[in-house]
């Protein structure tokens, strides 16, 4: 295989001999190829811009990517962090977490590229107005100059309009943002700093994306319109299937879509810059013939693409090395040549990669190194296809190895190696997460970091090779790869930790009392011979205490719980706990939160461990608890807090078991939308209901993603898509004298104080007139609702149906919330 002379070369690698694996990203067929050949013949670039994920048209996308071949992004001005999950309990950071892999999912699949600002998805706005009020308006505006100024659209298109008809005060946001920015990113006196950096950009024209969803048709004859359903046989796909598979990527939101076939039409409408009648890219060149420096190029692609032999793509290799040179040689004093430049050499390395059939990859032993530790990579390569490849070294994470020999044709490569993390290398976060993020905003310090979807790979090797005898670098990140015994082989990054993470369990503990409480903290080993020391600190007015704060911790993965003891003194109703270890002599601080879906790679935050601590004046009435699962969310936890004896209601249980061991029974979010059961089980419910028990069903949505099949409730009420989203709105109080602004607990108004971003959503309307309505609320300027929450009796128990958002409030230790939550579930019986 080597000869002893090469071998050594390679000191400190060991040999092995593996048969070929595949990588976990797409690997180029001969079509695939053809597709990218002529892709590189097109100098263009268009930005869609929107404002969450799921906002964009992935049709639209997969047409201009793949059809046009023009450079495609899609810039959200946030990640989704203010919406609803129907696949987990996660919300806010964490649910924005899950929906920008959704998203890079959705690309990998239609073929643009990702892009995101700072503003934080703070829930559901219904003016730009309000958003702006959270937003720094600003601060977002630059963010969208900056990624025009880097991105260099031809053409910008907005998914919705600034007057309105989006629905959401974010869309209209991200449009009134967009064109504000065509012109600001073209003017050296907006954010000049950024010049720095790049250059201004006046993009030709921006449109307005029209629509005819949702009853409301905003297309016109009048408008520029494109049939973006054709077929592209190299594809194999039609752009209507390609855009059902990008939309059913946002699982969470329960996007699922149906693959469409045949003509789509997609209409525009002209806002601003030069007109446009014919074409969105009327009068832009999208050739080589652009520059006059690069008509050669075009010459020597034209030539590549008529000669391509999709059974010897590796023919295409002597053509596509004397592109890249003349890449290599263009002028870099005009910045659009520059840019293309750097644009195309980057895919004309890829097609090099793809027709020589070269695949290359490094692996860690772990998913987890540890700064200043050792870490084992394996790197393998193989070159399929017949052609001349040289390895001339390998660029690991602190150290390069010089060999220089040719590797065989489909002749698999592999060796192992030991490297060391450096002691000062960060831990692992999503860059956005690092600081904590402002009620409107990410916190990002460094400037070339706006725009990106994600963080680079926590480490990386460096293949330097020449194809037939062209030099280049090839970088690829250091992933963890093992296999499953029913999903085979799986991916994951590498994850770069301290030696032991610790979670204080439960996000916020409530007091009733001044009487002593267990506080319980998780510690998970990250390495083998992990010992320490808990140090826990509550702030002034708590005393908290820790017995046996020493822990051991034998091998990577093993955990331990320990308990500490916490109790109010002096009066005070809030604070926090914090907890650290003291490993070796270091402090360590992080807490770690994952996240584990199939559809998207495994993710996880660190931040400070921290809980609160809240005392509440809150009586309870009652034991026995039962919860039925919705969507996800946190309030059976949050239930037990209080000191309930909280059942997790399966749908086996549910069918089985004696209902009248419950005072009352709480369904999850959105229950009904995800469990076709529960229309199964409603004559039981009832019947518990009518026996004297209290049924609280939190929202629903009745809408396209989540329609009710079900019977919810003992009289008839329509769910709607009525909403107060702000927290801070009026509460007018219609029945005072109602038990559940009565007992244990007395509701006022101060029970609305420091609500967190809504006061509720889908909330009921068209009621039967056995439903008494409890509050009125309203947004600014708008008529007051009163279906927040109704309550009707039914025999001898009491049936609630409630929009207001308590899967958002107990969580997050709202007092007011527990006590009304708390009086929901006491209602008393009707004699």
């Amino acid at each position: 295989m080597f000869t002893k002379k090469i071998a050594r070369l390679f000191l400190g690698f060991v040999l092995m001999a593996h048969t070929s694996i595949a990588q976990n990203v797409t690997i180029n067929n001969s079509a695939d190829i053809l597709q990218k050949l002529k892709k590189l013949n097109t100098v263009g670039s268009v930005l869609y811009i929107a404002a969450h994920p799921d906002d964009e048209n992935t049709r639209l996308l997969g047409w201009l990517a793949n059809e046009r071949k023009l450079r495609t992004g899609y810039l959200s001005l946030t990640r989704g962090d203010g919406g609803q999950n129907l696949i987990g309990k996660e919300q806010g950071e964490l649910l924005g977490l899950i929906r920008t892999q959704e998203l890079l999912a959705a690309r990998r699949t239609d073929g643009a590229e990702q892009f995101f600002s700072r503003a934080f998805d703070f829930g559901f706005s219904k003016n730009p107005e309000e958003t702006f009020s959270i937003w720094d308006k600003e601060m977002v505006l630059s963010d969208v100059v900056w990624v025009i100024r880097k991105f260099k659209p031809d053409v910008i298109i907005c998914r919705f309009p600034t007057t309105g008809e989006g629905g959401h005060g974010h869309h209209t946001a991200s449009a009134i943002l967009a064109l504000e920015a065509f012109n600001a990113a073209a003017d050296p006196k907006r954010f000049p700093e950024q010049l720095k950096e790049t250059q201004v950009w006046q993009a030709k024209r921006i449109f307005w994306n029209t629509f005819n969803f949702g009853g409301l048709n905003t297309t016109a004859p009048n408008q520029l319109k494109v049939d973006v359903g054709v077929y592209n046989p190299l594809l194999g796909k039609s752009y209507g299937e390609i855009a059902a598979d990008s939309r059913s990527m946002h699982k969470s939101q329960g996007f699922g879509s149906a693959k469409s076939r045949g003509e789509a039409l997609e209409y525009f409408k002209f806002l601003k810059g030069d007109t446009a009648t014919k074409d969105l890219f009327d009068s832009v060149n999208q050739t080589w013939t652009r520059f006059s420096a690069t008509i050669k190029i075009k010459k020597l692609l034209d030539d590549c693409i008529t000669k391509y032999n999709p059974q010897m793509p590796e023919a295409s290799i002597k053509g596509l090395t004397n592109i890249y040179k003349q890449l290599q040689q263009l002028d870099e004093k005009d910045a659009q040549v520059k840019y293309w430049k750097t644009q195309k050499l980057k895919e004309t390395q890829d097609l090099l990669i793809a027709c020589a059939g070269l695949w290359m990859e490094a692996t860690a032993a772990d998913y987890v190194a540890i700064p200043g530790k050792d870490m084992n990579i394996t790197v393998q390569f193989i070159a399929r296809n017949k052609s001349n490849v040289v390895l001339q070294s390998v660029h690991y994470l602190n150290t390069d190895t010089n060999a220089s020999f040719s590797l065989k044709q489909n002749e698999l490569y592999s060796f192992k190696r030991v490297e060391q993390i450096r002691a000062s290398n960060s831990f692992s976060n999503p860059y956005w997460l690092v600081e904590p993020h402002l009620k409107g905003s990410f916190v990002i310090k460094d400037q070339q970091l706006i725009g990106k979807a994600e963080n680079d790979p926590a480490a990386k090797v460096k293949f330097n090779v020449t194809i037939e005898g062209l030099p280049l670098s090839i970088e690829r990140g250091v992933v963890y790869k093992s296999t499953d015994p029913v999903k085979g082989e799986v991916y994951r990054p590498l994850e770069i930790l301290p030696p032991a993470t610790v979670n204080v369990l439960d996000p916020a503990y409530l007091f009733r009392s001044n009487k002593p409480k267990k506080l319980r903290f998780s510690i998970r080993a990250n390495a083998a011979n992990v010992n320490g020391t808990l140090q826990i600190k509550a702030t002034e007015g708590w005393d908290i205490s820790i017995t046996n704060p020493d822990f051991k911790l034998s091998a990577k993965g093993d955990e331990v719980i320990l308990e500490a003891i916490a109790k109010p003194i002096d009066n005070k109703d809030r604070g926090m706990v914090s907890a650290s270890l003291l490993i070796g002599g270091k402090q360590y601080d992080r807490s770690i939160r994952r996240i584990d879906y199939d559809h998207i790679p495994s993710q996880f935050t660190m931040s400070e461990a921290t809980a609160q601590l809240v005392k509440v004046d809150l009586k309870k009435a009652g034991n026995n608890i039962g919860y039925i699962p919705g969507a996800g969310d946190e309030l059976s936890g949050c239930l037990q807090q209080v000191g309930y004896n909280v059942t997790v209601l399966s749908d086996d249980l549910l069918a089985s078991e004696d209902l009248s061991q419950f005072d009352a029974i709480v369904t999850g979010v959105r229950a009904y939308n995800t469990s076709n059961k529960l229309q199964v089980h409603y004559n039981k419910l009832m019947k518990f209901v009518e026996n004297g028990g209290n049924l609280i069903v939190q929202y629903n949505t009745n809408n396209q993603i989540g329609p009710i099949k079900a019977k919810i409730g003992p009289y008839p009420f329509t769910i709607s898509r009525d909403r107060v989203t702000n927290e801070n709105a009026e509460i007018r109080i219609l029945k005072p004298e109602h038990p559940i602004l009565n007992f244990p607990n007395k509701i006022t108004n101060a029970d609305f104080d420091g609500w967190i971003q809504e006061r509720g959503i889908y909330f009921a309307t068209e009621v039967d007139k056995n439903y008494q309505t409890i509050f009125s609320m309203n947004d600014p300027k708008e008529k007051m609702h009163e279906g927040s929450l109704i309550v009707a009796k039914y025999g001898k128990g009491n049936f609630v149906y409630t929009g207001l958002v308590f899967f958002r409030e107990l969580p997050a230790a709202v007092p007011g919330a527990y006590r009304l939550f708390v009086n929901l579930l006491s209602i008393p019986k009707n004699e």
